[in-house]
């Protein structure tokens, strides 16, 4: 049973079950198929001028990267308060490439709270 049917009591008529006169053809088999064709054009198109920026980042192992932090000022303060507080600090070296995209970080003690190893956007 669809929501429709189980709010209205009726089957919902939409134009894929509409049929011309004097014929019993559906006009929503090519409509559909029309749609996800475009739909696809579409989303190839905006998925090229995404790569146009877009840029492969990776980092050797012993490389010094600054770790992302504005997104943790509510967890951690680095410091200082709000406004004042650092979006980046470090430098820390990478120990290992955990995956494609994730790197274990040699941390500080003070930083046991924060995982190691990071996502490449966070560095």
């Amino acid at each position: 049973m669809e929501p429709y049917e189980a709010l209205y009591g009726r089957k919902c008529r939409t134009s894929l079950y509409w049929t011309e006169l004097g014929e019993k053809k559906i006009h929503g088999v090519g409509l559909s198929l029309r749609l996800k064709k475009s739909l696809k054009a579409a989303s190839n198109r905006q998925k090229s001028y995404v790569d146009l920026k877009r840029k492969e980042i990776e980092f050797q192992v012993g490389d010094k990267v600054f770790l992302k932090v504005s997104p943790w000022k509510k967890v951690l303060r680095f410091g200082r308060k709000r406004k004042l507080s650092p979006w980046f600090i470090g430098p820390y070296e990478i120990i290992e490439k955990t995956r494609h995209v994730a790197y274990k970080l040699a941390l500080p003690p003070e930083f046991d709270r924060i995982h190691n190893v990071l996502h490449v956007s966070m560095l």
